[in-house]
């Protein structure tokens, strides 16, 4: 499947996991092939199969990323209704997540509108101590080239679905 003719189904799946289940799993390799996966919720998507996410936590995914710059992520839509429709109709009306696959850039300084994004996107939180302590002064990005992706399948529950 073409990623360029999908990136909005894309875009709407992770975009549901994220309300759902408030970050993706961003998966890595480590030095001796091992695999490490890391919750980000802070992925953004741009319109042209690309995206960023901030990074100030992280420790073993940066070491990783020195060596592979391949990522895949998986994101999946775990709302309580959207399941509870499903299993009740027999089907999904959307796939229940997705599975991206790319490159990530060098760490490098967030740009005036990415950090504006973020801020938009956890505004709701604002006043609290939680966001002074830990999303208001994200400053370093690394952006994401996506080269591939596959839909989450569930069997006869998806199988209509493209």
């Amino acid at each position: 499947m073409n990623i360029d003719e999908n990136w909005d189904m894309i875009k709407d799946t992770l975009q549901a996991a994220m309300k759902s289940s408030h970050h993706l799993s961003f998966a890595t390799v480590t030095e001796d092939g091992s695999p490490h996966v890391t919750p980000i919720g802070s992925l953004i998507l741009r319109d042209d199969c690309t995206g960023y996410y901030f990074e100030e936590y992280t420790k073993q995914m940066p070491v990783n990323l020195k060596n592979n710059q391949q990522i895949s992520i998986l994101a999946v839509n775990s709302g309580f209704w959207f399941w509870i429709k499903s299993i009740y109709s027999g089907r999904f009306s959307s796939h229940p997540g997705i599975r991206l696959h790319g490159k990530v850039g060098e760490r490098r300084p967030a740009t005036e509108g990415e950090i504006a994004a973020w801020q938009n996107r956890v505004k709701g939180v604002k006043n609290t101590k939680g966001y002074k302590l830990i999303w208001e002064n994200l400053k370093h990005v690394r952006d994401i080239q996506f080269d591939s992706f596959e839909p989450i399948t569930a069997g006869k529950m998806t199988k209509y679905l493209v």
